[in-house]
Parts: C-alpha cells; structure tokens; sequence
C-alpha cells in the first residue's frame, strides 16, 4: 500500500513539474493574460504630417515603397510607378501614427522564435521627413486568433496588435493604387461627349443643369445625365480581372466598339473607350495605361441612345403648383385660375380636389418616342402657368391614328402619347365642378 502510495504521488509530481516547465516556455495563451502589463502602450508615436515615407516588406510578395512627391502628393515608386489613391495611403500613414498595441507580452523578449518575430513576414518602415527610420516587425497570430505578435526594431519589448491593425499596414500595390479610370476634377466638369458607331451626343452643364447641346438642342431628363455622370466619376479598374495584360489586350482588340467618353473640367480633357466582348466590357483610359475590364453598370450607362437622356415629360412645371390652366378640346373651353387656396372658373368657386386631379393628369404625360413627323391639325390645346407666371407652357395635341402627337410651343420634337393618359386629362377636366354655395339658414316661423 506504502509503495503503491508512493508511485501515485511520484506520478502526480511529474505531472505538475511538466506543467510548470511547458507554462514557463509556451506562448501567451490570450495576449489579454500578461504578467509584464495591463496595459496598452503605444508602439510608435510619430506625427501622420511628419512620415514622408513607407515602406511595406512581405514574405513572398514584391516590396511596396510609397512616397511624397514635390507636390506633397502620395505616389507609389516600387515595385513600379503608380498613381497612388491619396485616401488609401493616408490610411496607411493614419494607421502608423501613432500605433497603438493591444497588450505588452514582454519587456525583454529573449526568444523572438516563439512569436514568429525572429524572421517576421511582415516588416514596415516608416521613414519621416528629417531622415529617421522606424521598422515595425509583425509575426505569428496569437493563439486566439484575433490579434498578432509585434515589435520595433531596436526595441526589446514585444507586443499585439489587434488583427484590424495588421490589415491596414499590410497592403499591396493594388490596396494603395489610384484605381480611377478618370483623374479630372468633377466638381469642375462642364462637358460629357459620348460618341458611339451611330451617333454623338454632347451633355453641356449651366450652372447645376446639364443641357443636350447635340446632335441639336434638347430637353434634357437631368436624373439621367447625372446617373451617367455619377459612373463615369465611380469608373474603377477591376485589377483582379484584369491581371492578364497580354489576354486582356488581345481581348479588346477583337471586342466591338460600344462608345467613347470624352470629358471635360476647366482644364483637362480626358477618354474613354468602351467595347465589350462575350465576357462583359473592357476600357482603355486615356488618363492611365493598360486596358481594364470595367463593371457591367459603366458599360450599359454608356451604351444608352439619346432617347435615353431626353425629357420624357410634356410638361416642366414638376412639383410646382400651377398658378392658372387654360384647356380647349372640342369646342368646350376651360380656364381654371388660382386665388389663395382657392380655384375658380366664370367666377365660380371649383372643387379645388377636382382641379388638383387635373394638374396630376397633366404631369403624367409622358411620352413613349419622339417621332420625326406625323403632327396634324391640333385637336387639344393646354396652356399651365407655373412659378408666379415667370414659366408659361404651351401644348398642342393632334390626333395621330390610335395614339395622339404633342409638341410643345415654338419647339420641333414631337412627343408621342399613349391615348389613355390624353382621355384621363379630358375626362379629368370634365368633372371639375363649382363648389355649392351654403344655404342662409331658415328663420323659424314665429309661433301664433
């Protein structure tokens, strides 16, 4: 019994010597257990104004350097010269100062093995402007899963940095590249020509509203043209599609030719080429080089007609309250006019419901083609006065066989009708009625 004792106890004593030896040799179990520091210092505390250079050292990977250039912009100088997106490499830069550690695991680090620091995958320099270095070295995640080793060259303390840290300093070219297909400025664009194998079209802004200057003076549906505008200046270069120069290229030359866009800002014109292929479409940018593969939306947008960008709506009032409305048709007459809240027609208070039913039928005409000819006698005439009578529209309407023509005063395009939406308006203008007058109220008999 005393040697079967003795053997159990020897047994438990090993048992704890190993676990004292493997807890005083292993890794941290969770960085947020230290015995060196509860808390989080800063590993590097330097100025984002003063970093005039970074340099990104990945295992496997070519090296990454960004720098300022004399104009104090970003530009990517290695592996090659690029267009650096000036938002992302002050990410990087904002990252680095100051960076901050999620725990210190050590203040004298003897082993770096065990934290995959003695040759790390990742080191970054950052290198400020009066010529001094500072290399952050990144190694091996903790065993949560959800931070990694680091440290500072020179220094012997090791730390963590959450994982989101690690992201925003391991960055390869295409991370901090200028992806844009258009470098102009579109606060200050003026000028949209798109030309394609059947047309040119020429989008002119004044002020805040783009106009149609050709092929000749149009209506312009302006949610349309700033759609347009809107994925030219979102224009990317997908990167990952576009890997393959020599595939692409070849691609695009035997592609068809969908259009070209042409901008202009007060003092750059830049291109576009648009073609596409089985595959979807592929661009080439006159602002930068190579041929990319762009998404479909960009492709469809600038495949669009004119039609597309023209004024569907006959009348331009919109949402604003019209101020009078005067209707012919057939030999009746109708001519609403506005005082106060209030409509009248003759003299007669109308039903203001009523009137108001109207002007929604009147903002509903839409049409469905612009037909070149085909306007015969005029059968409707409409008349609105909108905007303290500064706009006055003018329309007539023709009966074209099962569908009618309108042109609008002293303009050439014909806007076609559905029937339906001009017998909607008639028949709208027909149930205006007066309002009644209240009745005086009856005095009671006196009582005999």
């Amino acid at each position: 019994m005393k040697s079967s004792g003795l053997m159990i106890a020897a047994v438990v004593l090993a048992v704890l010597s190993g676990i004292l030896y493997w807890s005083g040799h292993r890794k941290p179990t969770d960085p947020t257990v230290s015995a060196a520091s509860d808390e989080a210092p800063k590993i590097l505390t330097l100025n984002a104004g003063d970093i005039s250079k970074v340099e990104i050292d990945k295992q496997g990977a070519l090296n990454v350097v960004v720098g300022k250039d004399a104009t104090g912009k970003w530009q990517i100088t290695g592996p090659q010269v690029l267009s650096a997106d000036q938002q992302s490499v002050s990410s990087l830069v904002s990252a680095l100062s100051p960076l901050t550690s999620d725990r210190l695991v050590e203040d004298q680090a003897g082993d770096l093995q065990q934290y995959g620091l003695k040759s790390p995958a990742l080191e970054v320099k950052a290198t400020t402007k009066d010529g001094q270095s500072h290399r952050l070295l990144v190694g091996d995640a903790t065993p949560s899963g959800n931070a990694a080793f680091a440290m500072l060259a020179g220094d012997p303390r090791v730390f963590t940095i959450a994982n989101y840290t690690k992201s925003s300093v391991d960055k390869s070219p295409n991370d901090l590249r200028d992806t844009r297909l258009f470098t102009l400025d579109f606060d200050k664009l003026n000028r949209v020509e798109l030309t394609s194998k059947n047309s040119t079209i020429e989008f002119t802004r004044n002020r805040d509203a783009w106009q149609i200057l050709k092929p000749q003076p149009l209506r312009t549906d302006s949610s349309q043209v700033d759609e347009l505008v809107r994925q030219l200046r979102d224009a990317k270069m997908d990167l990952a599609a576009s890997s393959d120069e020599r595939k692409i290229a070849s691609a695009f030359a035997s592609a068809t030719a969908v259009a070209t866009a042409k901008l202009t800002d007060s003092s750059t014109v830049q291109n576009l080429a648009v073609r596409k292929d089985k595959d979807g479409y592929l661009a080439q940018s006159g602002a930068v080089n190579g041929i990319y593969k762009i998404s479909n939306q960009l492709g469809e947008e600038l495949a669009k007609s004119l039609d597309d960008f023209r004024n569907k709506k006959l009348f331009d009032f919109g949402f604003d309250e019209p101020e009078k409305l005067e209707l012919r048709d057939a030999g009746k007459s109708y001519l609403f006019t506005k005082g106060g809240q209030d409509w009248w027609l003759n003299g007669k208070k109308m039903d203001s419901a009523a009137v108001q039913a109207l002007i929604d039928k009147l903002r509903e005409l839409n049409s469905s083609k612009f037909p070149n000819s085909g306007f015969g006698a005029s059968s409707i005439d409409l008349t609105v006065t909108s905007d303290a009578g500064k706009r006055v529209e003018h329309v007539l309407i023709s009966k074209a066989g099962d569908q009618y023509l309108a042109k609008r005063e002293n303009q050439p395009t014909l806007y076609q009708l559905d029937a339906n939406s001009v017998t909607n308006v008639e028949k709208a203008a027909a149930d205006v009625n007066a309002v009644e007058a209240a009745q005086p109220a009856q005095t009671p008999a006196p009582k005999k």
